[in-house]
């Protein structure tokens, strides 16, 4: 059996996904739809193919705070998804670190889980902290 011919391009779609860009397909190719996914600068439909050494930026939106972007340059064309150190090694990240996590500040008359009912004392304490008038 002859072996495989190398591609010389991958689907947008297919390679976001094999390289673990994306969790699903299907989320890959909603991405692409959405403009998330940029190919040299260019917005990319699923079906715009991916050539090593093209930049491809991944716009990763979080529930609870500001999207990440992701910025690979590609190494390896990918159409299966691989396991996690084979898809490392077909991408260059050319991403910035991600910003330090902020450290919450403690919230204000916030008790801990389970300490129970607080006695009169704490009441007081925990309505003073909060600013409001006792009774």
């Amino acid at each position: 059996m002859a072996p495989a011919p190398e591609r010389s391009s991958a689907r947008a779609d297919a390679w976001v996904w094999a390289v673990r860009l994306a969790k699903t397909r299907s989320a890959a190719t909603a991405a692409c739809k959405g403009g998330r996914v940029r190919i040299n600068g260019d917005k990319a439909k699923p079906s715009t193919p991916v050539k090593i050494g093209d930049r491809v930026e991944v716009t990763i939106p979080h529930p609870n705070g500001p999207a990440t972007v992701k910025s690979v340059e590609a190494r390896q064309l990918l159409v299966k998804r691989v396991g996690a150190s084979v898809a490392a090694q077909a991408y260059v990240d050319h991403s910035p670190p991600p910003p330090p996590k902020a450290e919450r500040p403690a919230a204000i008359g916030v008790r801990d889980r389970g300490t129970g009912r607080p006695t009169k004392k704490q009441r007081r304490e925990l309505d003073k902290l909060r600013g409001r008038q006792s009774r």
